[in-house]
């Protein structure tokens, strides 16, 4: 009889254990499901973003979306406040998480350029030193453009230009903001002087091929402005302000 009670009783504990590693086994489960079901909040891409697409300008391309944390990728990030500055250093594709990596400085994408964003193209120009900050120009810097003119006869009443010009034979204009860099060379110090050889005309002392993207208008501007007077470069910082000065003159100087 006490044998059989004490099996009964073995049987029974057996059983309770088992039911307890069981459960724990099943809430463990449970656990580890949901940790992979947590919900995270991603950036993922609505259109195509070309690449050298500034972050800036990708926020109406993207979209947040909650997926579990299984089916988000290592590295996606879920806000762009923190990526000021970077461009895309690849084409994005619709229904792509968009990666941290995948944003990065302009000057990391190859050295001495950078992509062309989607819908402008590029324009060379031959500038002086003192013209790009003393050839600290560089490609992927952002810069301010403007042009100044010397005439040869004083601007007539009437003449269609800008307002308090007439009468004065040299101006200077602000003709654009945020314009992209995105090559600049620079003749090397030994670089060949002489013109006539498969090196080509030699750069004057100092001076350097920038190139920038613009759009087709803004492009015969910018020719208008190297072609008949001089262009000069300011390089804008993310904190730069930016207003619309108008036309300076000897006047405007004076007054």
């Amino acid at each position: 009889m006490k044998t059989r009670l004490l099996g009964g009783i073995a049987a029974l504990l057996l059983a309770v254990i088992g039911t307890v590693l069981l459960v724990t086994y099943v809430q463990g489960a449970d656990k580890r499901a949901q940790q992979g079901l947590d919900p995270v909040n991603v950036l993922v891409v609505k259109e195509r973003i070309p690449a050298g697409t500034k972050a800036e300008e990708i926020q109406s391309k993207v979209k947040t979306e909650t997926l579990p944390q299984s089916a988000v990728a290592p590295g996606t990030i879920n806000a762009l406040s923190d990526q000021k500055g970077k461009v895309t250093s690849s084409d994005l594709q619709p229904g792509e998480q968009l990666l941290g990596v995948k944003l990065v400085s302009p000057k990391d994408l190859a050295p001495g350029t950078v992509p062309v964003p989607e819908g402008l193209q590029e324009a060379t120009f031959v500038l002086a030193p003192e013209r790009i900050l003393g050839g600290r120009i560089e490609a992927g810097d952002t810069v301010t453009v403007f042009a100044s003119f010397k005439l040869d006869e004083a601007v007539p009443a009437g003449a269609n230009l800008p307002a308090g010009l007439t009468g004065w034979k040299d101006f200077t204009e602000l003709l654009y903001h945020d314009v992209l860099v995105t090559a600049v060379q620079q003749a090397a110090p030994d670089a060949e002087k002489s013109a006539g050889t498969d090196k080509g005309v030699a750069l004057p002392n100092g001076s350097a091929y920038v190139t920038v993207a613009l759009s087709d208008a803004n492009a015969t501007k910018m020719v208008f402005g190297a072609e008949f007077g001089t262009l000069w470069l300011s390089k804008q910082t993310d904190k730069t302000v930016k207003s619309d000065p108008p036309t300076t003159t000897f006047g405007g100087l004076v007054q």
